[in-house]
């Protein structure tokens, strides 16, 4: 019997009985199904980036100029670009750099949001002002300036650019938690701890933390699809990770400007996958906001039929 079929009673408690994991993945299907399909293609992009030696044994520097700039075939999915690589191999351990890039950038610029959001939401005063400042004036220079600056001081490399990315989105996201921060200190049960002398790191770990990772969790997500963006443009000026590494942004760049004309999978195969990931991480970002943020939960779903 499905869980239409069965009474309103008998639904809710069905429904409780669910692992929230479960729980989220029915909502998330049932509510939010452009969502869905968005979680299922970072989910194998995700894939594809930790099963990247598994899915493409050669590696993505087997050079073969025997068969160099061929069509999609069944041997070669993806073509070969000019110097006979299988375009498929650097498409999947393209997935792998970006994976690691921004997943490390990004779990860097959380943990950079969360201290100056933490700090500027819960102290207020002098310290607020600072920080806030501070964020104005770096949130003053575009964002394409200050990664070119960064990355031309401190060389191309993937080390680099995951301290820049993770840097330039951490300070910039510091606002978001700083507005959850604000809004969650001024519950009751932080006013009680404060007032009988709890610590403010407890209270901090214990009471604010816990009711701002909906925003941190949207926020971490969002951040994804804009480190992945932000690595690709760099790849593309020639900033980024040096070739031969299979970045897509250089991928488009090197072997797709040259050849597009002649072989124009070498443009095309890069760009869908980079369009792909970035559309499905965002549209699931936006699902995941939908979902977590109790102010969105009259927009429709079972918490309107639920009132009903």
């Amino acid at each position: 019997m499905t869980d239409a079929a069965l009474p309103p009673v008998a639904r809710s408690a069905h429904e409780a009985r669910r692992s929230p994991v479960v729980e989220f993945v029915v909502r998330l299907v049932r509510e939010k199904p452009l969502g869905a399909v968005g979680a299922a293609l970072f989910l194998v992009m995700l894939l594809a980036g930790v099963f990247a030696d598994v899915i493409a044994p050669a590696g993505y520097n087997a050079i073969d100029p025997i068969n160099r700039l061929k069509p999609p075939s069944w041997e070669h999915w993806f073509g070969t670009d000019q110097l006979g690589r299988s375009l498929f191999d650097r498409i999947v351990h393209g997935a792998q750099l970006s994976v690691i890039i921004a997943f490390s950038a990004t779990t860097l610029s959380i943990v950079i949001s969360v201290v100056l959001g933490l700090a500027a939401g819960y102290f207020g005063g002098l310290v607020d002002m600072l920080v806030q400042r501070a964020v104005d004036a770096w949130m003053s220079f575009p964002d394409l300036i200050i990664l070119i600056v960064a990355v031309a001081v401190l060389g191309p490399g993937t080390w680099q650019v995951i301290l820049v990315l993770g840097l330039l989105y951490g300070i910039a996201g510091s606002r978001i938690v700083r507005g959850a921060v604000l809004s969650a200190r001024q519950n009751v049960y932080v006013l009680a701890s404060q007032s009988i002398g709890s610590r403010t790191l407890w209270i901090m770990r214990r009471h604010i933390l816990p009711n701002i990772m909906a925003p941190i969790i949207v926020l971490f997500t969002t951040r994804l699809a804009a480190v992945i963006l932000a690595e690709s443009g760099l790849s593309f000026l020639g900033l980024g990770v040096p070739p031969p590494a299979p970045s897509w942004g250089g991928m488009l760049s090197l072997e797709g400007r040259s050849y597009m004309f002649l072989a124009p999978w070498l443009a095309i195969a890069p760009g869908v996958a980079l369009t792909l990931t970035v559309y499905g991480i965002n549209v699931f970002g936006d699902a995941l906001r939908d979902l977590l943020d109790p102010r969105m939960r009259g927009a429709g779903g079972r918490y309107n039929a639920t009132v009903a």
